[in-house]
């Protein structure tokens, strides 16, 4: 059932304790709010994380999201060392490499554009949800990395698997073999991340209303198309987005956006 528009909920209404969620019109910025742990992912913000972001799908108002961090140290600075340290045995490691992963395909899998503003340090879970989102915009300050070979572990969120998607396997290995910590400026010529801004979350707003001007259905379908195109080969991703592309001429934006173009004014998109 389509839900009135009156009757949901703003995102400043929820509460969390480990995150905050703001609506700005069709904007919602979700930020992890834990600066005392620089921002450090523990269970519970995974579980008030998964919450949240079935809210934001829920909410048919909402175009984009942007995720950041509290503060200025840190977008996140990884996972709770102190909740790894009690883990026991390969079930409980495997359970939680497993939850994390979980959020991070949630946010990847959002039929909404993604942004990351990362605002300081994103270490270890803290990349690996920068990965999981569609955009990243960067602080000249940020830096960022993958340092479980430090601590006799591997990433277990996803970094394995989506740095290398993003940058190449040679790429990725010396980050995720080195531990090394890579400024801003060399995670923008790896591609790691799209934009420079002194101030990450204006740029990354500014982005997002340039993204949401566009056909809400059209934006879904380019990150379904993307997403399921790299777990194939060329010629069956070509296939993914030719029906892609059918459905998308089926809506009645398709009818919107070219009827505005020849007549020459902006279209007026319904995501219908």
């Amino acid at each position: 059932m389509t839900q009135n528009p009156q009757d949901i909920p703003h995102m400043d209404e929820y509460e969390f304790e480990n995150l905050t969620i703001d609506q700005h019109g069709p904007l919602a910025v979700l930020t992890l709010n834990r600066p005392r742990a620089l921002n450090a992912l523990n269970s519970e913000t995974f579980s008030e994380m998964s919450e949240a972001l079935d809210l934001i799908v829920d909410n048919a108002e909402i175009g984009a999201l942007i995720i950041t961090g509290a503060g200025e140290k840190a977008f996140v600075a990884g996972a709770d060392i102190s909740e790894l340290n009690g883990l026991d045995g390969v079930y409980a490691g495997r359970e939680v490499a497993l939850a994390g992963q979980d959020v991070m395909s949630q946010i990847s899998n959002l039929p909404i554009p993604v942004i990351a503003a990362i605002n300081g340090f994103a270490l270890g879970g803290g990349f690996e949800l920068a990965l999981a989102c569609d955009i990243r915009v960067a602080s000249p300050r940020a830096r960022l990395g993958l340092p479980e070979v430090t601590l006799g572990v591997i990433p277990g969120f996803g970094g394995t698997q989506r740095l290398p998607r993003l940058i190449g396997a040679g790429r990725a290995l010396d980050l995720l073999l080195t531990a090394r910590q890579i400024s801003a400026e060399e995670a923008l010529q790896m591609g790691v991340v799209n934009y420079l801004a002194d101030e990450p979350l204006a740029k990354a707003r500014e982005v997002a209303e340039n993204i949401v001007k566009n056909g809400p259905i059209a934006l879904s379908l380019v990150k379904e198309a993307v997403r399921r195109g790299l777990d194939t080969t060329l010629d069956a991703g070509c296939e993914i987005e030719a029906d892609l592309f059918g459905m998308a001429v089926a809506t009645a934006d398709f009818q919107e956006g070219t009827g505005a173009f020849l007549a020459k004014r902006k279209p007026e998109f319904k995501g219908e």
